[in-house]
């Protein structure tokens, strides 16, 4: 059985809905804050997703062939006190959660999490006390700095990625390959009707008034070209890999500090009669690149004599 805790109700429910449609594993949602959540909740959980937003790590976990029963703990904590947008508190910030999160880790005892934080300078310095707390109860912890342009999206997003294991000599979990449909980019409104293609792009500003670009979709492509991003696209539903037929579809949208950002068809700039998109842009903005984490947890597979 899997639990996710999201106290947001809007990604609650995506969540919901991503389970109803079998892009995740099917499991129990809770939307208490992390801070009202004991130990003893979680008992008969195999998986546990913390801060799930809208289920980037579960996916990621699927994405590189993790099975869905095999224990494991995911949670990326709030990176707002720590990201150089914000009011920049750290430790002092209410929205600093490891302590709780930590908390339950140390009392539980997972065989491994998985978690990622903001690449800031703060970013790393809090990257340093998760991995002190940790290494104090026994964990072997690793981590490493990548965007998501390095799995070819069309955008920076630096992020720390860590993992934690409690015990550097247990078999590592048997891998098996997901549905190819698994290797489609991690896009689904909350509504369920989900899209095929696109990304998000939290770090937009305010639009200016210049007109939005559209990027040329896969069947727009020269014949040539088309063809061999179609070859690729079917490998990578073979294999599990990402290239950059995940990003071929998205709108430009020039910002009042002078950048331009991809954006996912849907997610322009707020206008009226389009409620909705206040919840997927907060939702998206918290998120992470599961194709970027996938890729993470692969290589600590091979870490652990993954076979």
């Amino acid at each position: 059985m899997v639990y996710y805790n999201e106290h947001d109700p809007f990604a609650a429910q995506w969540l919901r809905n991503l389970m109803e449609a079998r892009w995740l594993p099917r499991g129990d949602v809770d939307e208490r804050d992390i801070q009202d959540v004991a130990p003893v909740d979680l008992v008969g959980y195999r998986q546990c997703h913390f801060f799930a937003g809208i289920g980037g790590w579960p996916y990621a976990l699927r994405l590189s062939g993790w099975p869905d029963e095999e224990p494991v703990w995911t949670g990326s904590c709030p990176c707002q006190p720590f990201s150089v947008t914000g009011y920049r508190l750290g430790t002092t910030d209410a929205r600093h959660l490891w302590p709780d999160f930590f908390r339950l880790i140390a009392e539980c005892r997972p065989p491994v999490v998985f978690g990622e934080q903001v690449a800031s300078k703060a970013g790393r310095g809090w990257l340093a006390g998760v991995r002190a707390d940790l290494e104090r109860v026994g964990y072997a912890v690793g981590a490493a700095d990548l965007p998501a342009a390095s799995v070819c999206a069309p955008h920076i997003r630096q992020r720390l990625w860590w993992v934690a294991d409690a015990d550097g000599e247990q078999s590592a979990p048997k891998r098996v390959d997901g549905p190819p449909a698994l290797s489609r980019p991690f896009v689904a409104d909350v509504d369920g009707a989900g899209a095929d293609g696109g990304l998000a792009d939290a770090d937009g500003g305010h639009s200016s008034d210049r007109p939005l670009q559209r990027g040329r979709r896969h069947d727009e492509q020269p014949k040539d070209e088309a063809l061999q991003r179609t070859g690729r696209r079917e490998e990578g539903a073979a294999t599990g890999r990402t290239d950059a037929s995940c990003w071929s579809d998205y709108v430009l949208v020039h910002c009042a500090d002078g950048k331009t950002r991809r954006l996912e068809p849907g997610c322009e700039p707020l206008a009226d009669g389009f409620s909705g998109r206040v919840g997927r842009l907060r939702a998206y903005g918290n998120a992470i690149v599961p194709q970027v984490a996938a890729e993470f947890i692969k290589s600590y597979l091979k870490a652990v004599d993954f076979s």
